[in-house]
């Protein structure tokens, strides 16, 4: 078993990738797991958002996703076993100032279910993670663009999350790692968030 995690698709979201899948495969092996983790923040509110600001978040989150994707599933097909989970976010239900990359995560999660309709009868499971608020340099980013401080914005965010806390990398990682394990093999086109029991 072979697994990718496309954060790959940060350095060419258009360019390249399907020559780096198979590069891997190469040299490692037929690839059975993919991870779909690229992602960028172009925050703005729309009427201030640039067209190039909502091609950037498209290009990395959707067509890198696509693109690595479709690359992948050639192993996976072959050989009638495969993991594909992509990474969408709680603002794929709306998010201020955030038109894009919550329309990016939305299109993540149709394309998880799609995916899990296609590719089935192959042995290949698609599934999404839809994480809240997570300690990430992304996160930090937000921060700084608004003004906020950031160890403020994390205690306030905290409050309002049932847990009493903020989530980390590693919360997401453990729920990736099981949605791959062979006795995940009956969950597909499944959207599982993971927010610390926050509304969503």
């Amino acid at each position: 078993m072979v697994a990718v995690l496309s954060p790959l698709a940060r350095m060419s979201p258009t360019n390249g990738l399907p020559n780096a899948v198979q590069q891997t495969a190469a040299e490692l092996g037929p690839i059975t797991v993919l991870v779909n983790s690229a992602g960028i923040i172009r925050d703005n509110l729309i009427f201030k958002m640039s067209a190039s600001d909502w091609d950037s978040v498209m290009d990395v989150h959707l067509r890198g996703a696509f693109l690595m994707t479709r690359a992948a599933q050639i192993h996976m097909t072959q050989a009638k076993w495969g993991r594909i989970v992509n990474i969408s976010s709680t603002s794929a239900l709306g998010n201020r100032g955030q038109a894009n990359y919550a329309t990016a995560k939305a299109g993540l999660i149709g394309f998880t279910r799609t995916l899990a309709l296609e590719l089935g009868k192959f042995g290949v499971t698609a599934n999404a993670i839809a994480p809240g608020f997570v300690e990430t340099d992304m996160t930090m980013a937000s921060a700084a663009r608004q003004g906020l401080d950031y160890d403020e914005w994390k205690l306030t965010a905290a409050r309002d999350i049932p847990l009493g806390r903020i989530g980390t990398p590693e919360d997401i990682a453990a729920v990736a790692s099981f949605l791959c394990r062979e006795e995940a093999g009956y969950v597909s086109g499944q959207v599982i968030f993971v927010n610390g029991g926050a509304k969503s």
